[in-house]
């Protein structure tokens, strides 16, 4: 269920420092990517569920790019799955690549999303400014800020998606 409060997940981001209007962009996110999901029985809706509300986590201490590096890292700290940790931390763009972070002064990570459920809730992030639905045409030209090999591949991530989820 869409609207279904999801309790632990939103204390989790208020003790993390999420603003109000942070928490309001992960349930708008959690909305879009359990929409994907129904169309797939094989996807754990319940990770959808969590890792959806979860992948902004990090925005409670930054809102760069690192943001998903330290939102994974405090999620392994307070021992939520790893499954929900990767979510968090390959949800930016399309995914990063280890070298691509190192160039983003990052931690050398592969920040990949490789399942299902990373891709569809990256996919559903991408469409979803604030709280407001935008097309992902939309998404790519304000992710400037992206190197244009990033970009594309968030092009391709929701052509992907879209053709699963359909």
């Amino acid at each position: 269920m869409p609207n279904q409060p999801d309790k632990s997940c939103e204390d989790l981001l208020h003790e993390a420092g999420c603003s109000e209007k942070v928490i309001t962009h992960c349930r708008a996110v959690r909305d879009v990517a359990l929409g994907y999901a129904a169309f797939d029985a094989l996807v754990r809706v319940d990770l959808v569920r969590k890792g959806s509300m979860l992948h902004d986590i990090g925005r409670g201490s930054t809102h760069k790019i690192l943001h998903a590096q330290h939102g994974a890292d405090l999620l392994r700290a307070h021992g939520i799955s790893e499954e929900v940790a990767r979510i968090v931390e390959c949800h930016t763009g399309a995914g990063l690549t280890a070298d691509e972070c190192t160039l983003l002064r990052l931690s050398p990570r592969d920040c990949m999303p490789r399942t299902t459920e990373e891709k569809i809730i990256t996919h559903a992030d991408n469409l979803i400014e604030g709280r407001r639905r935008v097309i992902i045409e939309e998404s790519i030209a304000s992710a400037i800020h992206l190197p244009r090999k990033v970009r594309l591949r968030m092009y391709h991530l929701a052509r992907d998606v879209e053709l699963l989820c359909s």
